[in-house]
C-alpha cells in the first residue's frame, strides 16, 4: 500500500512535517513497505536555434559597503540560450513586478532585440498560479507579455535543471563579480557589472560551447526580433512591495515586524497587503491605490516589533468590547456572537505576557 494512502487518512491539515515523516516511517516498518528510489535520467540536447530562447532568473548577495557595513543586493539576470550572451541588473530593494518589466526593457535594449521564448521560474512576480498546465500570470506581466508578444516557458517547481544556463549565470555573477567587491552606490555597481560582462562574463570562453559569447552573439543578434522603443515605467513607477499579513496581525519588512490593525488578518483569505517607503516611514495599504491602514516610522534595527497602541485590543474595556472588535469583519452577528460566547464560556481565562515593547495574548481566547 502506498504511503500517500495513509497520509490522506489523517484528518488534520496543520500537522508538522516531522510528524508526517515519523508516521510514514512507522508504517513502513509495520507493513514492510520498501522505499523506492526514483532516479532522473539526463541526456544532452542540441543547442537551440539562434534567437529562439532567453532564460531569466533572480539572485541575492550580501556585500560590504565602503562604510564597512553589509547590504543585501538583488539581481535579475538574462542569458541568450544559444550564444550564452548575458545581461545583469542589480538594485538595493526586492524586485516588484514593475522592476522586473523595467529590467526586461533594459535587457532588450542591451541585446538589440527579443527572443521568441523566455524561460522563468514560478515566481510570484510573474505567475499567480498553475492549475493543470494553465498558467495564470500577474495582471501587469500578462499585459506586458501581450504587448511584447513573446511566449513563456514556466519551469516546474524545484526543477533547476530546466533552466541550467541561467542558474550558472547567477552563480557566476555572485561568485566572480560580486565576491569581495566593495559597494559604493547602485549606479556605480551596475556600471562595474557591465564592464565585468564586457571584460569577462561575455568575453571569456564558455566551458561548454568552447566559444566566446560575444563572438557567437554577433551571429545571433540578426536573428532577434526587433522591438519598438523601450516602454517607459518611470512615469508610473510602482515601488510597492507585497507582504503577507500573519495571523498575529503583523507584516515582516527588512528583518522587523510591523503591526496592522487587529482583524486585518482573515483566515482563508489572501491576506496580502502592499508596503511602500515614504519619507523614512513605512506605509501599509490593502490595495496598491488604497488608503493606508497603517503607517510606521521605519526601524533600522533587526528583530524588533514595531506596534501601535490602537492596533491592539484595549484591555481596559473588557471582553465584551474585544468581542465587538472581532465581530466587525463578519456579516452574521448572531452566529458569530453565539460562537464567541461559547468560546468565552469554555475558556474564560485570558493569559497575558507584558514586555517593554508589546503585549502577547494567549491562545485560550
Amino acid at each position: 500500500m502506498e504511503k500517500h494512502v495513509y497520509v490522506h487518512q489523517l484528518k488534520r491539515t496543520d500537522i508538522g512535517e516531522s510528524t508526517v515523516r515519523t508516521y510514514v516511517r512507522e508504517l513502513r516498518e509495520k507493513y514492510h513497505i520498501p522505499k523506492v528510489l526514483h532516479t532522473r535520467t539526463y541526456e544532452a540536447l542540441k543547442e537551440l536555434p539562434m534567437g529562439k530562447q532567453m532564460q531569466v532568473d533572480f539572485g541575492e548577495l550580501k556585500v560590504k559597503t565602503s562604510q564597512g557595513r553589509f547590504i543585501k543586493l538583488y539581481a535579475i539576470a538574462f542569458v541568450l540560450s544559444h550564444s550564452r550572451f548575458k545581461f545583469i541588473e542589480w538594485q538595493v530593494h526586492p524586485f516588484t513586478t514593475r522592476d522586473v518589466l523595467r529590467c526586461h526593457e533594459n535587457a532588450f535594449d542591451y541585446y538589440g532585440g527579443i527572443t521568441e521564448e523566455i524561460v522563468y521560474d514560478q515566481d510570484k512576480l510573474i505567475a499567480v498560479s498553475e492549475n493543470g498546465g494553465d498558467v495564470i500570470f500577474t495582471e501587469e506581466f500578462q499585459a506586458y507579455k501581450a504587448n511584447r508578444n513573446f511566449s513563456v516557458y514556466l519551469c516546474k517547481k524545484a526543477d533547476p535543471e530546466s533552466k541550467g544556463k541561467i542558474e550558472s549565470v547567477v552563480k557566476f555573477a555572485k561568485r566572480n563579480f560580486g565576491k569581495n567587491r566593495v559597494f559604493h552606490d547602485i549606479e556605480n555597481w551596475n556600471e562595474q557589472c557591465l564592464d565585468w560582462l564586457k571584460r569577462k562574463g561575455n568575453f571569456q570562453i564558455h566551458n561548454n560551447t568552447k566559444k566566446r559569447p560575444v563572438e557567437v552573439f554577433a551571429l545571433e543578434k540578426p536573428h532577434l526580433r526587433k522591438v519598438s522603443l523601450p516602454l517607459s515605467f518611470e512615469s508610473n513607477l510602482d515601488t510597492s512591495i507585497a507582504r503577507m499579513v500573519h495571523k498575529d496581525n503583523v507584516i515582516k519588512y527588512k528583518s522587523n515586524r510591523y503591526s496592522v490593525p487587529l482583524g486585518t488578518y482573515r483566515p482563508g483569505e489572501s491576506n496580502t497587503v502592499y508596503v511602500q517607503e515614504e519619507n523614512e516611514k513605512l506605509v501599509i495599504k490593502k490595495t496598491k491605490d488604497g488608503t493606508p491602514i497603517a503607517t510606521h516610522v521605519i526601524n533600522t534595527g533587526k528583530g524588533k516589533l514595531i506596534k501601535k497602541k490602537d492596533h491592539s485590543r484595549d484591555r481596559s474595556k473588557g471582553i465584551d468590547a474585544y468581542m465587538e472588535t472581532i465581530k466587525k469583519p463578519f456579516e452574521n452577528d448572531d452566529k458569530i456572537q453565539t460562537f464567541l460566547s461559547e468560546i468565552h464560556l469554555r475558556y474564560p481565562k485570558v493569559h497575558t505576557r507584558s514586555t517593554p515593547n508589546s503585549t502577547t495574548y494567549g491562545e485560550e481566547l
